[in-house]
């Protein structure tokens, strides 16, 4: 009998030590990614989109898992990628800065390629992404500095973008419109123009003419660049 009790006795053991080793082994399963903040807004109006330049905020990337249900900051441990570079670019620890150049919104992902737990064993093997949104506003109104303002359209069917030398208007015709920025009164700015292909550029008009657009700015003015 003593037996036939310390048989079922190691038994219920060993089933309980399968089970302890199984439940270890379970991998911690990445659901889903949250970045904070989820929303980030630079600039104003009344400010030239150059003037945004540099200004950066820090992200931070929030895993939540399951067995057990839990929340890690794994900020450091995914890979950051902003849809728009151009417009706001992020580093490898998830710093987001504003170029200072196009202004509007773009889309910043934090993405785990492997999903796995800490100890490196596998779940799923599928990629989780989480997002947040980059805005920088656009220049609309009058400059507060009493700069002049340069104001670029773009009336043409194709595309194309228009850049500043200084730099501090960089402008795309399929951006927010119209696109401007402000110099010092007396800055000669040269505008230059770049059609995406098939699109050609077709000309100045309004405050310049022709294929070369070179502005002596004392006042306000307002430029047009065709591409079709």
């Amino acid at each position: 009998m003593n037996r036939k009790w310390f048989s079922i006795a190691a038994l219920i053991i060993a089933a309980i030590s399968l089970l302890s080793v199984s439940s270890c082994g379970d991998p911690q399963e990445l659901q889903s990614i949250s970045i904070v903040p989820s929303v980030e807004t630079f600039g104003a109006s009344t400010t030239p989109v150059i003037d945004d330049a540099g200004a950066n905020v820090q992200l931070r990337a929030l895993g939540s898992y399951l067995h057990p249900p839990v929340t890690k900051d794994i900020t450091d441990q995914v890979t950051w990628t902003s849809n728009t570079p151009a417009m706001v670019t992020v580093n490898s620890t998830g710093l987001i800065t504003v170029t200072g150049g196009p202004c509007g919104g773009t889309l910043i992902s934090a993405t785990v390629q492997t999903n796995s737990d800490a100890g490196g064993v596998s779940a799923s093997g599928a990629i989780v992404t989480g997002y947040m949104t980059a805005n920088v506003v656009c220049f609309t109104g009058t400059s507060t500095s009493g700069e002049p303002i340069l104001t670029v359209t773009f009336p043409g069917t194709g595309t194309g973008t228009v850049t500043s030398s200084p730099s501090g208007l960089n402008c795309a015709s399929t951006g927010p419109q119209p696109c401007v920025a402000s110099f010092p009164s007396g800055t000669s700015v040269t505008l230059t123009a770049t059609p995406v292909a098939p699109s050609v550029f077709d000309g100045w008009a309004g405050g310049c003419t022709g294929s070369v657009c070179t502005i002596d700015l004392q006042s306000d003015t307002a430029v047009t660049a065709t591409f079709n």
